[in-house]
């Protein structure tokens, strides 16, 4: 069998096309994880005692400085400051509220975690982009039209790489086990 110039130009396509995936795939999930892990974020505060001349100062002053914290006991899924308005949106039911309110943060992170190894993509594609969606309704009850663009725009990309998912078995578990099940049938 020969290769002609149209295979190699078809393979390199291929090729690209299957690398585009995976690069799609890499940064839908580290939006995902990053952004159910902040979801966990809070500040603490502290107050020191103020030095002057290099000694602490004896008369009670103190100086506050806050830090950025992870914790479980952190989580808002719904930003304090929009749970206001969503609250008093009266087509937001409130078993959705307390819902999106405990489980977002997680919700993102398991699904950016089995997109990154490329585990169920496809379901994982498409559960990632009815979360956004979700998120859009609730964003336009509200009017918040930039936050509707920008959860556009992620729904957006999340239907174009489905559209590319023929390439899901790229750097991924679900392709290593699909070549490990065409090696033993091949064997057997």
């Amino acid at each position: 069998m020969t290769t002609t110039k149209t295979d190699v130009k078809d393979s390199g396509r291929e090729w690209g096309a299957a690398l585009g995936f995976v690069l799609l795939r890499l940064w839908l999930s580290m939006r995902a994880i990053v952004a159910g892990i902040e979801k966990y974020s809070g500040t603490a505060t502290s107050d020191a005692p103020v030095s002057i001349d290099g000694a602490v100062n004896t008369y009670g002053l103190t100086a506050s400085t806050s830090q950025k914290t992870y914790a479980l006991a952190n989580h808002h899924g719904i930003p304090e400051a929009l749970a206001g308005k969503f609250q008093a949106e009266p087509l937001l039911p409130g078993f959705a509220l307390t819902f999106m309110d405990t489980y977002l943060g997680a919700i993102l992170v398991v699904l950016g975690a089995l997109l990154l190894v490329g585990l169920f993509t496809r379901i994982t594609l498409f559960l990632m982009g009815l979360v956004y969606l979700a998120l859009t309704v609730g964003l336009i009850l509200i009017g918040q039209d930039a936050g509707v663009a920008w959860l556009g725009t992620h729904v957006l990309i999340v239907a174009f790489a489905l559209s590319q998912s023929r390439y899901s078995g790229c750097l991924s578990i679900s392709g290593l086990v699909g070549w490990c099940v065409k090696l033993v049938r091949k064997r057997g």
